[in-house]
């Protein structure tokens, strides 16, 4: 059985951009671990990043795109489009199990191994089996409130955490202020 599930979210606001990521790896029809952590800062603190899928297969997509960030001195969105081009045409890579989301202080990136770097609308995005839920919450909390990106991120993710049996409640948040 491969282990899934969790919800990552990331919102940019006020030159503030914020992450969290939930807690829970599962197996099957079953939680083995609820306290993991899935979002990290990466390239002098100036990037985030985030994963949805195989944790092994995460890491190894962490390190790749670290290289390339500091290979393209922190170009964000060419070190997405360098990783996701090699994540697709590598014999080995291509069969990662995983998404990423990724952010600096200007953008949001979702990246896959189909190719796919696709920046979301309005300022907000999310990954994992959560992520609709989390995303639609982020969206309302982003255009009817003033709370800030941190609260916004952690309040969707809870929101996901109520309605998605792969995500929890165990958040960890990382942001970047300009």
């Amino acid at each position: 059985m491969s282990m899934h599930g969790t919800t990552v979210i990331a919102v940019k606001k006020k030159g503030v951009v914020a992450m969290a990521g939930d807690g829970q790896i599962t197996q099957g029809d079953m939680i083995i671990k609820s306290t993991a952590r899935k979002i990290r800062k990466l390239y002098n603190d100036t990037t985030l990043a985030g994963f949805a899928g195989s944790t092994a297969d995460a890491i190894t997509l962490f390190e790749k795109f670290e290289k390339y960030l500091e290979k393209y001195e922190g170009n964000i969105k060419r070190s997405a489009v360098e990783l996701t081009k090699e994540w697709r045409t590598d014999r080995i890579l291509r069969r990662l199990e995983a998404m990423l989301i990724v952010a600096n202080k200007d953008t949001i990136l979702l990246l896959s191994g189909n190719g796919d770097v696709v920046e979301p609308d309005d300022d907000v995005g999310a990954i994992g089996s959560g992520s609709g839920y989390a995303l639609a919450a982020a969206t309302a909390l982003l255009k009817h409130t003033n709370l800030s990106a941190e609260e916004i991120v952690k309040e969707s993710l809870s929101i996901a955490a109520n309605r998605c049996i792969f995500t929890n409640e165990n958040i960890i948040i990382e942001k970047i202020e300009k």
